[in-house]
């Protein structure tokens, strides 16, 4: 096993999931910070779909 097959194992467990989710929450609130509320749908959409392909949700 690779050191990318570890990566990605880490990711799609439970406590990685938790992690990436609070990364990107942060990312998403700071962003919001920066250009503010009213490119906050925007901001949580691409929030999303980085979600969709980090951790267990990417599968």
């Amino acid at each position: 096993m690779g050191i990318f097959d570890k990566a990605k194992d880490a990711l799609n467990s439970d406590k990685g999931e938790q992690i990436s989710d609070q990364a990107l929450d942060k990312g998403a609130e700071f962003a919001t910070g920066k250009l503010g509320e009213d490119k906050a749908d925007q901001i949580n959409s691409a929030r999303d779909k980085a979600d969709e392909h980090i951790g267990k949700q990417g599968e």
